[in-house]
């Protein structure tokens, strides 16, 4: 063979290993592609299911106040009577515990009520009924007489007929004034705060009966 022979032979075969490997890298490039494609689309499904279960399961959003209702604080006072009735054929407030000491204290320590007493317009039992104290109250101090109130003012006049305002706080009966916070409300005291100053407008000794006047 002559040597331009085996020079285009030679130059035959460099052609054909150049085509094989040129082949074989854009065949290996191509899958590896495909590959990377379909795991950058695994990941988006996987973020998207993520995504959509974190959206029906969020624990926690923050909320514009106009959504749910919240305006501008205003400023309000109601005023009425509680009526809280112990010994009557049908009383409003009723003892249902006590501890074995009570009954040895004067200031009946331990004594635990339930209560669904009238809330009224003036204090005569007559008067306009515009709502109830539903709750407990529970005698909380050994040496005087200081209840323990939770009680929500259930309304049932006007514009604030289902409303309702919730109260916890230290009742010292025997003092002239006694302040409690509002700690919340539903309806038109949706956010409520704010305090009620209770102070006793009557109270049998005997019977245990009260009338106190609210101003909230």
């Amino acid at each position: 063979m002559t040597s331009s022979g085996m020079r285009t032979r030679s130059a035959e075969k460099s052609m054909m290993l150049f085509s094989f490997f040129h082949l074989r890298f854009f065949s290996t490039m191509a899958r590896s592609l495909i590959l990377f494609t379909i795991f950058l689309s695994t990941i988006a499904a996987d973020a998207a299911a993520s995504g959509a279960s974190g959206e029906s399961h969020r624990f926690s959003r923050n909320l514009s106040p106009k959504s749910i209702g919240l305006k501008h604080e205003k400023l309000s006072h109601l005023h009425f009577y509680f009526h809280d009735i112990v010994t009557d054929p049908n009383p409003t407030t009723v003892r249902v515990a006590e501890a074995t000491m009570s009954n040895t204290l004067v200031t009946t320590f331990g004594d635990v009520f339930v209560m669904d007493d009238p809330l009224t317009v003036g204090p005569e039992p007559s008067s306009k009924l515009v709502g109830r104290a539903q709750g407990i109250y529970a005698s909380a101090w050994q040496e005087e007489v200081g209840l323990l109130m939770v009680m929500n003012f259930a309304f049932m006049e006007g514009k604030y007929n289902g409303s309702t305002l919730s109260v916890l706080g230290r009742n010292t009966i025997f003092s002239e004034v006694r302040e409690m916070p509002i700690i919340g409300g539903s309806g038109l005291f949706r956010f409520a705060r704010g305090y009620v100053e209770a102070r006793t407008h009557s109270f049998n000794v005997k019977s245990g009966n009260a009338v106190v006047e609210y101003n909230v």
